[in-house]
């Protein structure tokens, strides 16, 4: 039969439903009766609308999470293992932690270009801190979105947020149990190391609790062991042996006269106070803890100075290797390790001072302290950790500066830099030394030219030697000398003349002169909000800290590497259960600790300031 022929339906095979549906219209068809059909809507469909609904809810979910996940990557990176890469750290341990007080990323551009001028290094060359970098982190106070060190040192050693000016207090009023105090509790040995004042801000935040970072002579009397914990620390080795001494001693700048040094004798510490003391401690070997070391009547000189009286002031490098060996000797039998905070204090006074000579030789001291704990850590057979980072940066520095209004050529010159033999700050003490023609020059130890704030041109006296025509000769001999630069111009040199009386514009102006010829730029002379490096021995040691945080991450850092939880809660308990009045120094006010930061108040705002703390002391500092 032909195709067009066939049936319609030729060659449909026909199914076993079909045969069924005849079957039920015959059915119908005899006895009148349809059978009932099933419901369309019934169980069966429910059960898959619900299975499909389901899978979409889960689905969606997932992405949800996935979403979340990948957004806390990015801005809190984890390392694979939840932190710990090879788990969590037990038994004995020692914990170093440094602190680069104001160094900011270009500090460490500026240094690393001027050491490989200096050292004739390849290009690819980098400092030892360069080759531990694991991360970064965020500075924020809870009064301002710039901190200052009181403030940022609270984040470390209490792993909490507080007020400009708080020395391990809450903005609610309350002290906050520190690492160190929690570690002490704990059977830890305890240590300071510093360049500064030991009562400054960050070595104070580990070991005292005021309400004002001025308190500086209560600060003191906390470290040596008047303090509602008793004693807690082991080891302190810096400068600042004015806040120990009575005001009826010379040298002295207490606001009273209590002798804190005698105070520290009766409470057990072994004491020295200068080069000869320090070399008899023979690099911590055979030391007797605890032990207090003051080397410098307020701050040690910068290292480009100090390095000219190393018969008069050891070194960072020195003093940290003596903390190291003196507490690795005395835990030998000990279950506990130690726990120790060294600061590259006066990075940040460079940077208040604008002087970039003195901030390339601060990094490199504290770049080679850095490098003799990280020795001291390979042979020791104690397990151990060193994590480092800044508190803030200081300056605003920028290797570049626009010095016309012509679009500016991409240079900055290190090798201006290479030309210095001296700090702004020591160059406006020998101009101040010679304007009053003393018998006695006066000693930098004895007044901190950062502690004072410039004075107006119109309040500077007039004096016979300003008038002297020696005295320009005089200055532009001390430039050529003490910066390397021979062609100052008369302008400068006029400015230096005119303002020399006083050390601190008298800094600023040597500091401009240099910086302003290499080419290095700075926008303040207080601090800024940049992010601040994070470094450790390895990023194993430190896994938590990879990646960016708040830098109240790092101090709960110190305290879970530590185990110290439970130590930091009772130490805390007591502390606030302190019943002596005023023991935490002058109150202060919600004014004082609110965040009074994030808002336009207008151009040039003057910055209030008080009468002081009367506390005695430098006033003053902003550091």
């Amino acid at each position: 039969m032909p195709v067009s022929d066939e049936p319609l339906l030729h060659g449909r095979p026909s199914s076993e439903r079909s045969d069924e549906r005849g079957q039920e219209e015959e059915d119908a068809l005899i006895t009148g009766q349809h059978k009932q059909q099933p419901r369309r809507f019934g169980l069966p469909f429910w059960r898959e609308m619900g299975l499909f609904v389901w899978a979409l809810i889960a689905t969606a979910l997932v992405i949800v999470l996935a979403v979340l996940y990948q957004h806390k990557q990015t801005s809190h990176p984890q390392p694979t293992g939840g932190g710990w890469k090879h788990g969590k750290p037990t038994g004995k341990r020692n914990l170093i932690f440094m602190v680069s007080d104001g160094m900011g990323p270009t500090s460490l551009s500026l240094t690393r270009s001027f050491h490989q001028l200096e050292k004739g290094l390849l290009g690819d060359d980098i400092l030892v801190l360069d080759g531990h970098l694991i991360g970064s982190s965020r500075t924020r106070s809870t009064s301002s979105l710039i901190t200052d060190s009181a403030a940022g040192a609270t984040a470390f050693s209490c792993g909490k947020k507080s007020y400009n000016g708080a020395i391990s207090v809450l903005p609610d009023h309350e002290p906050c149990g520190t690492v160190l105090e929690a570690a002490k509790e704990a059977g830890y040995l305890t240590g300071l190391v510093v360049t500064t004042r030991i009562t400054d801000a960050t070595p104070a935040c580990f070991a005292a609790h005021v309400n004002k970072r001025e308190e500086e002579d209560k600060i003191a009397e906390q470290e040596v062991g008047e303090h509602p914990l008793g004693r807690v620390l082991d080891l302190m080795l810096g400068g600042g042996k004015c806040h120990f001494l009575p005001n009826t001693t010379d040298g002295s700048c207490r606001g009273d006269d209590r002798d804190i040094v005698s105070l520290a004798k009766k409470n057990g510490f072994s004491y020295v106070s200068d080069r000869k003391g320090f070399d008899g401690l023979n690099f911590g070997t055979g030391v007797k803890l605890p032990l207090l070391g003051l080397f410098a009547n307020t701050d040690i000189p910068y290292e480009v100075d100090r390095r000219q009286e190393n018969e008069v002031y050891p070194s960072l490098d020195e003093l940290a290797r003596t903390a190291l060996n003196a507490l690795q000797e005395a835990t030998l039998d000990s279950e506990k390790g130690f726990f120790l905070m060294i600061e590259g204090s006066r990075i940040d006074h460079a940077g208040h001072g604008n002087d970039p000579v003195a901030q390339v030789h601060e990094v490199l001291a504290y770049d080679k302290a850095f490098n003799s704990v990280l020795e001291f850590l390979d042979r020791d057979d104690v397990d151990g950790a060193l994590v480092a980072t800044s508190d803030h940066e200081t300056g605003g520095l920028a290797t570049a500066r626009q010095l016309h209004t012509t679009y500016p050529e991409y240079h900055w010159f290190p090798a201006v830099l290479a030309n210095s033999t001296h700090s702004s700050e020591n160059l406006a003490y020998q101009l101040r030394d010679h304007i009053s023609d003393s018998d006695t020059p006066s000693s930098h130890s004895n007044k901190n030219p950062i502690a004072l704030p410039p004075r107006a041109s119109s309040e500077i006296p007039s004096t016979a030697a300003n008038d002297d025509d020696s005295l320009p000769t005089f200055v532009r001999s001390l430039v050529s000398s003490g910066l390397g630069i021979q062609d100052a111009t008369d302008d400068e040199i006029s400015r230096l003349v005119h303002s020399s009386d006083d050390p601190w514009p008298a800094s600023y102006i040597f500091a401009d002169m240099i910086s302003r010829r290499a080419q290095v730029g700075w926008t303040t002379h207080g601090h800024s909000a940049v992010d601040v490096n994070i470094y450790a021995s390895s990023s194993e040691d430190a896994a938590p800290l990879v990646g960016n945080h708040e830098n109240t991450d790092v101090g709960a850092f110190l305290v879970e590497y530590l185990g110290l939880g439970d130590h930091v809660e009772k130490v805390t308990r007591v502390l606030r259960e302190w019943k002596e009045e005023g023991w935490m120094g002058a109150a202060v006010n919600d004014e004082e600790t609110r965040n009074r930061g994030d808002h336009y108040e207008g151009d040039f705002r003057k910055r209030k300031r008080d009468g002081g703390c009367g506390c005695g002391g430098l006033e003053g500092h902003v550091h």
